[in-house]
């Protein structure tokens, strides 16, 4: 209950010591001298591999961001299967993959496995023993071999069109007549109706063939 006139105020914290508890940032600059240092490491320790992973293309969540798309977690098990790579060898090639994720259009679907194919024709998998190559290793010069430091880089995600586009008056649809309101009340009222015209028709064809 608040105070009411000019009155004693009653025990509050006034006398904080914020100076104390008071958070600085100084260090900006020098985080951010580190953090590039320290990338830099990593891409030296992981060399010639790239410092990240291959992400699926998705749409953002809510009507309000739907019409953009951004990098998602991982691809789902079924677009990898339909770029033919298997869910265990995925993650050894630099492509992340999110088992609880699914398909929920045929776009996506495609698009991301267009994605992933392209990635196949281009990754290059590298013997971890050169006098002992697998199968599926390629053979090739390292000299001649072009690296890609960020796989973000090397294959951005393109964002889509947002531009309002005009279209000409012939090309939109032609007005229906009578109204689209009116046109749906006649369709739902035949559909809901249909059932008890057969029944009659059909009663009036039995009666009529009792009669001869």
């Amino acid at each position: 209950m608040a105070i009411k006139h000019n009155q004693k105020l009653v025990n509050n914290h006034f006398r904080k010591d914020w100076q104390r508890r008071v958070r600085t940032h100084f260090d900006q600059p020098g985080k951010k001298a580190s953090r590039r240092t320290a990338r830099q490491v990593k891409a030296a320790a992981v060399a010639p591999r790239p410092v990240d992973r291959l992400r699926p293309i998705v749409r953002c969540p809510t009507i309000k961001y739907n019409r953009k798309v951004r990098a998602g977690r991982g691809f789902t098990l079924t677009e990898l299967k339909e770029a033919g790579i298997s869910r265990h060898f995925a993650p050894t090639i630099g492509i992340a993959v999110d088992h609880r994720r699914q398909n929920l259009s045929e776009e996506s679907l495609t698009v991301n496995v267009a994605r992933l194919k392209a990635y196949k024709d281009r990754v290059i998998v590298l013997p971890r023993r050169s006098n002992a190559p697998k199968k599926g290793d390629t053979k090739t010069d390292l000299a001649k071999v072009q690296r890609a430091t960020l796989i973000s880089s090397a294959m951005p995600i393109a964002p889509v069109d947002l531009a309002v586009k005009e279209i000409k008056k012939s090309d939109m649809p032609k007005p229906i007549e009578g109204g689209a309101y009116a046109k749906l009340r006649m369709a739902r009222s035949n559909a809901r109706y249909q059932g008890a015209r057969d029944k009659r028709a059909r009663d009036k064809a039995e009666a009529e063939t009792a009669k001869k």
